[in-house]
């Protein structure tokens, strides 16, 4: 059921733009919205390269083709098959980008890859139980390595799972997911006890606009 609510959102997004307002043909977006917030530079990765990275719940591979044009080895996972088709054909001709389709949660478990940057960009580390899918990114992280994500902050009150519909159409129910959705503090508190020392998690505002709702920014090591 995941895998077709996740096809089903993949049909229902435009494909990301050709260029940025820079006229950049890649960029590391990490909010909601577009040519906004900070880029890659949160990973801290080495500036010439050759960091290996993993991108948990990588859609149409944007911000990992990104990585992988400026030298970084990629792996993005994704349990789309509709999002890595599309993925594939648009960033081809990046030789340091892998696409599995797999889960999160099973692809961590699975691998013994060390990684220097793990990431979620409104990803699996929102839709993951964060029991099972934190301690299993800490594992697979090297010494000093980071684990970033993102996310719409929480609802006032609006704690723990939520549910989150994904439409398939008039004739059908929605399909239903669970999200984990924490306030900054509920964050920290959960990545300390996952193995993780050192963590930020900050609200970063909407650009001036109609749109007020923020974006959620963590980082751990």
């Amino acid at each position: 059921m995941q895998t077709a609510a996740w096809d089903a959102y993949a049909r229902s997004r435009p494909d990301r733009r050709e260029a940025n307002a820079k006229g950049e043909t890649t960029w590391f977006n990490w909010t909601q919205y577009p040519d906004h917030g900070p880029g890659s530079e949160v990973l801290d990765l080495p500036t010439e390269g050759n960091g290996r990275v993993l991108d948990l719940g990588c859609g149409k591979g944007g911000n990992a083709a990104h990585l992988a044009g400026s030298g970084h080895r990629v792996t993005g996972v994704d349990l789309s098959g509709v999002q890595l088709s599309a993925a594939r054909r648009r960033w081809c001709d990046r030789p340091r980008l892998e696409l599995l389709q797999k889960s999160a949660a099973q692809y961590l478990h699975e691998s013994d890859e060390e990684f220097d940057a793990i990431y979620s960009v409104f990803g699996a580390l929102w839709f993951t139980d964060p029991a099972v899918l934190l301690p299993a990114a800490r594992r697979r992280l090297r010494p000093g390595g980071i684990l970033a994500f993102s996310q719409r902050p929480p609802v006032d009150g609006c704690y723990g799972p939520q549910a989150a519909h994904i439409d398939r159409g008039p004739d059908h129910d929605p399909y239903v997911l669970r999200r984990w959705d924490h306030s900054p503090g509920t964050w920290q508190t959960m990545l300390t006890h996952a193995g993780f020392p050192h963590t930020t998690a900050t609200v970063l505002p909407a650009p001036p606009g109609p749109q007020q709702t923020g974006t959620l920014l963590v980082t751990a090591r």
